[in-house]
């Protein structure tokens, strides 16, 4: 035992000396390591009768715990010494100038998705999401667009392969499709994101953004697609009154198909919407073909619905007074100061995100 007394009297002096974390670690080392001194002495309780063994262990135990709480305590009081130091030496200036730093803004691309995915939430609609490469008859068959239909030709459609199956999607309806054949009706949602087409100028871009509406249920009709567009309107552009006409057109995924004017008027060289006697398109819409319901596998003889689509860039360029689609691809970003949205500078009829 007086071997014990003797390690633990001469480590708790070693202990006491000004030591480093790499000191305190050696002194660990040399102690409880696996030829370390205290392991050795528990090694010799093997060979010990029963009853000397239990007196041993537990004044063993006793000398380890001592040793333990100690080194314990002084690696502690290291780690204070150097936090304090540290501190000591790093104190702030407060009299120094603060750094200088730049605030980003929101895009208006993603303002108006947001602005839109929060007005028909609050009608139901829920937001749906797909791949921007498609396959052929996601984006084209399944849509009962014909194999003579324009845009499936090269010059409207960026294909990925020489077999024409998989492309950039030139529209997000196949977000409809992919809808549809995953899940049972009725089905309420609507599609944002990029699009892509060759095309390019003042009012056009190889890739642009678009939402597609879909209701698909029993006993919808073109009154609901009215109301659902009427409300959509009023809210977007902030306006309590809006002229609305529907106008036939042809979609080879509705019918009848038509086209939405809004009335409008020019004041000082701004579009004023919703007064006047001038008229502005600005989406397609229709009830839903019934071959694309069988191509879904949804029974056209008991659901029914309607379908929209409109270019979320285009709205943007409307609510905003933007007046060249191409800057909103340039990463300007003396553009995007002046027509983008401060994060922390919520406008007062902001709803929130619906995502």
């Amino acid at each position: 035992m007086s071997d014990i007394i003797k390690i633990k009297e001469e480590y708790l002096l070693k202990l006491k000396d000004d030591l480093d974390l790499n000191n305190i670690n050696q002194i660990k080392s040399e102690l409880f390591g696996k030829t370390g001194k205290i392991s050795n002495e528990f090694k010799k309780m093997g060979s010990m009768s029963s009853d000397s063994r239990k007196k041993f262990a537990s004044e063993l135990n006793v000398i380890k715990d001592e040793l333990q709480e100690t080194i314990e305590k002084k690696i502690k009081d290291i780690e204070i010494k150097e936090i304090n130091l540290k501190l000591q030496n790093e104190k702030v200036d407060v009299t120094l100038p603060e750094r200088s730093f730049k605030r980003g803004k929101i895009h208006p691309v993603s303002q108006v998705i947001d602005e839109i995915s929060s007005i028909f939430s609050e009608i139901g609609f829920s937001v749906a999401e797909g791949p921007d490469v498609e396959n052929e008859y996601n984006n084209f068959t399944a849509l009962n667009t014909p194999d003579n239909h324009p845009a499936r030709d090269m010059h409207d459609t960026f294909y990925l392969d020489d077999n024409k199956e998989y492309l950039l999607r030139t529209h997000t309806s196949p977000v409809q499709v992919r809808t549809m054949l995953g899940g049972k009706p009725p089905f309420k949602i609507i599609a944002p994101g990029r699009t892509y087409r060759s095309d390019s100028d003042q009012t056009h871009a190889p890739m642009f953004h678009q939402v597609e509406g879909l209701h698909i249920d029993k006993n919808i009709n073109m009154g609901h697609l009215k109301g659902c567009l009427n409300y959509f309107i009023k809210e977007f552009f902030e306006i309590d009154k809006i002229k609305m006409r529907f106008r036939p057109s042809h979609f080879p995924f509705t019918e009848p198909s038509a086209e939405v004017d809004i009335g409008y008027t020019l004041k000082d060289g701004k579009i004023i919407i919703g007064e006047g006697d001038k008229w502005l398109e600005i989406l397609g819409c229709g009830m839903v073909h019934p071959n694309v319901l069988k191509n879904v596998k949804v029974d056209p003889q008991k659901f029914q619905g309607y379908a929209f689509g409109m270019g979320i860039d285009r709205l943007a360029m409307l609510k905003y007074g933007i007046n060249d689609l191409r800057a909103f691809f340039e990463t300007d970003y003396r553009w995007l100061n002046h027509f983008g949205f401060d994060p922390l500078d919520v406008p007062s009829n902001y709803r929130g995100l619906s995502r």
